[in-house]
């Protein structure tokens, strides 16, 4: 029998669709016919399905839009179609961010390597090469040379050849010398252990000595060394901050005038004065302030030095029985 002409089936008023009469919804195309109890079960069957979608996954397949008024609806082989959900802002920002990161790691990968590799020496990034060591006191220039201070601690290279604090070296290691920098720039390129020639002036003489340079490590082992040491660090009983470098009248010699005596410590006893010129500690040259205080510290607690002193015109040598720090 023709459907068109069966009395229990309805066609579809839209796609013209055969369905039973007691269905007022189109299972081909979603059109609605009308209010009735059947079309509500179906109804329901359809609900939360995207806009749409009602006809392309139809048995039918015809595709054809939505043709009513009850929501976003669509038929799926497999039942009901959800709604798609959006990724929210943050899950956004979230991949960026790590989108973000996997560049710059992977740019930074690609670029540092091609970069040369950069030392610094200030801050310790590569160990810097060691340095002769001589054993005095930072090097000045002056005239016709580098001079120093003094010679520390004992037992040091300078030490041991026999410089003093004031001597003015002209030439090191076969090296003319007229400034500090040109001697600080010969130690560096000295291998430690050499032995080499110094040449000095010191009381308006040249002299030759050698000298076997250390390493800076040595230099503060022997500094700790004598700091250290049981016997104790001498007492002399001056102010040493009142002490100055004056040179000796009507002769090449410099010496170093002494200020105040403190009383009833070791000079004050021995008898040394206030104005005395010092130009000997225990058979050593005298020739600056720092040198001085340094044989001062150097000499044994209790011991007793002859102490070569300038008064006016007279040369005295003087025998000072030494204190010990407390």
């Amino acid at each position: 029998m023709n459907p068109e002409l069966d009395p229990s089936v309805t066609n579809c008023g839209n796609c013209r669709a055969p369905m039973p009469s007691g269905l007022r919804f189109c299972r081909n195309c979603g059109f609605r016919l009308g209010e009735g109890s059947a079309e509500y079960t179906e109804t329901v069957r359809f609900q939360d399905v995207p806009a749409g979608t009602l006809g392309r996954n139809s048995p039918a397949g015809s595709g054809a839009p939505l043709g009513f008024s009850g929501g976003p609806m669509a038929i799926s082989p497999g039942g009901p179609i959800k709604k798609r959900r959006r990724m929210s802002g943050m899950s956004w920002l979230f991949i960026g961010l790590l989108v973000f990161f996997v560049a710059a790691a992977a740019f930074t990968a690609i670029v540092r390597p091609s970069r040369s590799p950069r030392i610094n020496v200030q801050f310790g990034d590569a160990p810097a090469a060691p340095v002769s060591f001589v054993g005095v006191d930072n090097f000045d220039t002056t005239d016709g040379g580098v001079t120093f201070d003094n010679v520390e601690p004992p037992g040091s290279p300078a030490d041991k050849a026999g410089l003093v604090g004031g001597d003015v070296i002209t030439s090191f290691d076969g090296r003319v010398v007229k400034t500090d920098d040109e001697v600080s720039d010969i130690l560096r390129e000295t291998p430690i252990g050499k032995t080499v020639d110094v040449v000095f002036i010191r009381d308006g003489a040249a002299q030759t000595v050698k000298l076997t340079t250390i390493s800076r490590a040595e230099g503060e082992r022997l500094e700790e060394v004598f700091d250290s040491r049981p016997t104790g660090i001498g007492v002399f009983g001056y102010e040493d901050g009142e002490a100055k470098r004056v040179p000796i009248p009507d002769s090449n010699l410099f010496g170093v005038r002494l200020g105040e005596i403190n009383p009833n410590l070791p000079a004050d006893i021995a008898g040394v004065k206030e104005g005395d010129i010092v130009i000997s500690f225990d058979d050593i040259p005298i020739r600056t302030p720092e040198e001085f205080l340094s044989r001062v510290r150097r000499a044994l607690p209790y011991s007793t030095i002859k102490l070569g002193v300038m008064r006016g015109q007279e040369k005295l040598e003087i025998p000072v029985k030494m204190g010990k720090r407390g």
